[in-house]
């Protein structure tokens, strides 16, 4: 049986719930950016305080400090049941997605084909539309128009012996749905394809066993996992030493320094350990006998998944009532992420203007997800209204935004 969540030990590990400016704010923009946990900020503040120096010197301050940036690669790349070196640090998902881009460029021969989504954020299909220009082929696995499924068998359609990549995300970041990622990286990969896949909105929710899931390549943020602002790469060895190098020519034989061409933030890498502090956190308060760092991680993960299906239901039963909304995605929390966006009549942004002096912080805009809104039939300049939250938001804030919206639409 699955052990609920202690919502008032969670918010407990988090400062912004004790910020005074903060008061009466029910959060729902977790979607763009997490609230920090204290473990992550206790190493940020030490690493400023007494390790601010270059790393891997021998005297004390610095070998501190290189220790605490080797201990959150080593650490986190437990918890997703990979070799250390296979996790990497880089300025942000973008930017990652960028120089694998440009690693494809040099490694694919022109007329390969290139799989990506209408689904995606733009992070993770205009870096890979772009290698268009050079000559590789793009085929776009389009989601439904009304639900924004992915479907696999429209996948299985485009894939040929001139694919030879296919990017999509675990989970869109409008539409909500929980794609099987399982399923469909075993598909590319017995089409002898590799896989790239945009964890982005879905790792809030829990750090996923990358070799489980069987993805080649998986990014996703740390600012949005209750961590500093950088961008986390997974790329499995025997891909990642294939590629050509992207960093400097001398770190070439170094698995998680061939894809950051630019030096790393020392004390954000450094504070990363502080997500598995809290993820060590969590397992500790809630679950009895030990267990290794992916097992901690994979029980958390369903902690977290349990709670916010459990508030995500009454939520998308009321968005699904009303007239004037058009909920995305599915209108089942058991199949989704609690990133919920809903079109309304007239423009999102002024709703969300209108939800703020009721103490509810939320977005409007596109999102950066221009293309799955146009696959949608909305119109961008609209945009859409979106609600996202994550394990440790409370009943009475659901409770809170039902009733703000209920003023509102």
């Amino acid at each position: 049986m699955q052990k609920p969540l202690d919502t008032d030990f969670v918010r407990d590990q988090f400062p912004a719930f004790k910020e005074p400016s903060l008061q009466g704010q029910a959060f729902f923009e977790n979607a763009g950016g997490s609230y920090t946990c204290k473990p992550v900020l206790d190493r940020l503040f030490r690493f400023y305080h007494s390790r601010k120096v270059q790393p891997y010197a021998p005297y004390e301050a610095s070998r501190l400090g290189g220790a605490e940036m080797d201990e959150a690669r080593q650490r986190l790349a437990a918890m997703m049941g990979v070799d250390t070196d296979e996790l990497s640090f880089g300025p942000s998902t973008t930017q990652n997605t960028y120089v694998l881009a440009q690693a494809f460029r040099q490694y694919l021969t022109p007329g390969d084909a290139i799989i990506v989504t209408n689904q995606d954020h733009e992070a993770n299909t205009g870096p890979w539309r772009r290698l268009a220009e050079e000559g590789f082929e793009l085929r776009e696995w389009q989601m439904d128009p009304e639900t924004g499924h992915l479907d696999t068998a429209d996948l299985e359609k485009l894939l040929d012996g001139k694919v030879k990549l296919v990017c999509f995300p675990h989970c869109s970041n409008v539409v909500g749905e929980i794609n099987d990622v399982v399923a469909i990286c075993k598909m590319v990969r017995e089409n002898g394809a590799y896989s790239c896949v945009d964890g982005v909105s879905y790792a809030p929710h829990g750090f996923v066993n990358v070799d489980e899931i069987g993805a080649d390549i998986y990014l996703f943020s740390a600012y949005k996992t209750y961590g500093p602002h950088q961008g986390i790469m997974v790329i499995r060895r025997a891909l990642g030493m294939e590629l050509p190098n992207q960093g400097h020519y001398f770190n070439a034989p170094c698995l998680y320094k061939r894809f950051t061409p630019a030096g790393p933030d020392h004390a954000q890498v450094a504070a990363c350990a502080g997500m598995a502090d809290y993820v060590d956190q969590l397992y500790a308060h809630h679950f009895d006998g030990a267990a290794n760092a992916a097992g901690r991680a994979k029980a958390v993960h369903g902690l977290m998944r349990g709670a916010e299906t459990e508030l995500m239901q009454p939520l998308l039963d009321y968005l699904g009532q009303k007239n004037s909304a058009r909920l995305l995605g599915p209108t089942q929390a058991k199949g989704r992420a609690p990133t919920i966006a809903v079109e309304l009549e007239g423009n999102a942004e002024a709703v969300a203007a209108a939800l703020a002096p009721l103490g509810i912080m939320a977005g409007g805009g596109d999102f950066y997800a221009v293309r799955a809104l146009q696959a949608q039939g909305i119109d961008p300049e609209k945009g859409v209204l979106r609600l996202s939250f994550v394990h440790y938001t409370s009943k009475a804030e659901i409770d809170k935004l039902i009733t703000a919206l209920d003023q509102t639409l």
